[in-house]
């Protein structure tokens, strides 16, 4: 389904609404692809495809959810009752409310390639098996190949609210994995590498085939290093991993539930002057980039971090108006869940 159908019947949902009541309405579809092969045979493959509808309601401050995975008409009636219903028996906090609009634009982004779409099955397998062979032939002390994978995504989504709310849009993402075993003296490690992109001919079977082939290797014969003061040089990944860690503190939600080390600390320097941390899902080149939120807002660039200083915090609506703020386009959520808070694409500014 295109992206004006969700959209369709997300309006369609949100038009019976009562008096007295905001009504959200978010409808997704999705075809997924995912190959694995297993020296030189399709170990798996799986062609899936999903839709649903989450439905949110509040009123006297009280709010209420359900969701379905599928979209027949009925069913659509269903979910609105059963969210109405479960807002009844809701907690009440006087926070509740969906979102409204704010005037911030969408970003123009490409992320939707149909050149997906013309490949066939079988190429995709095809990409698998090349990337197998690659690793296989990268390095002599390359012993095995635990798995080589292909997958794609074609996503679909639209949101509605009673509050004025419209957005819609789709995406395209496809990706390949390998997982390697390299061994040298009775000693063995494990690697991986991996290509992201919108359509199978921007994948790089060659960049991850040498990936996995090197961070394998490049492991074998590692010692542990005396106990000293020096500069570390972290790997790119590790360097991911732990900015992933500082961004699931640096949001309202993680404020407000006491899981922040950075409560309360808006304006103080808590980096090096040299870091700069931004979440900037409008940025074309982030794979995670996306032209709405889960509340469907505009996405836009936040500066977390500037100079080491802590500038900002992000917000869904709700977690804005708790916090005396405002929403910061950073909504999370898939349509079989209510709004979170999350980093969409959190990235380190480059120093000097």
């Amino acid at each position: 389904m295109n992206p004006e159908e969700l959209l369709e019947i997300a309006e369609r949902i949100v038009g019976w609404g009562r008096d007295g009541e905001q009504v959200e309405a978010v409808v997704g579809h999705s075809q997924e692809t995912e190959v694995r092969v297993y020296e030189g045979e399709i170990e798996s493959l799986s062609v899936a495809e999903s839709q649903g509808v989450g439905v949110r309601v509040i009123a006297d401050g009280r709010q209420g959810f359900a969701h379905a995975g599928t979209l027949d008409t009925d069913v659509l009636e269903e979910t609105l009752a059963e969210a109405r219903d479960n807002a009844v028996f809701g907690s009440p906090d006087e926070f509740f409310g969906l979102a409204e609009p704010d005037g911030v634009a969408p970003p123009e982004l490409d992320l939707y390639h149909e050149a997906l779409l013309e490949v066939s099955t079988e190429a995709k397998i095809d990409m698998a098996l090349e990337l197998e062979r690659a690793v296989q032939a990268g390095d002599p002390r390359i012993v095995g190949v635990e798995s080589a994978d292909y997958g794609d995504v074609v996503s679909a989504d639209a949101i509605a609210t009673t509050t004025g709310i419209r957005s819609s849009g789709q995406d395209t993402s496809c990706y390949l994995t390998a997982y390697s075993l390299a061994s040298e003296n009775d000693e063995t490690q494990t690697g991986f590498g991996f290509s992201v992109g919108r359509e199978p001919g921007t994948l790089d079977v060659a960049e991850a085939a040498a990936d996995a082939v090197e961070r394998a290797t490049r492991m074998l014969g590692a010692t542990q290093p005396p106990t000293e003061r020096v500069t570390v040089v972290l790997d790119p990944f590790v360097s991911a991993q732990f900015l992933g860690i500082i961004g699931g503190t640096l949001s309202g939600e993680a404020v407000l539930k006491g899981r922040s080390l950075f409560a309360d600390r808006l304006g103080d320097q808590v980096a090096a002057a040299s870091v700069t941390l931004v979440d900037d899902p409008t940025n074309p080149e982030a794979f995670t980039a996306s032209d709405a939120d889960g509340e469907g807002l505009a996405t836009r660039r936040n500066q977390l971090i500037g100079g080491g200083q802590l500038e900002r915090f992000l917000h869904n609506s709700y977690t804005g108006r708790r916090s005396g703020s405002a929403s910061t386009g950073s909504a999370v959520r898939g349509y079989a869940s209510t709004p979170g808070v999350g980093c969409q694409a959190l990235s380190l500014v480059p120093g000097d």
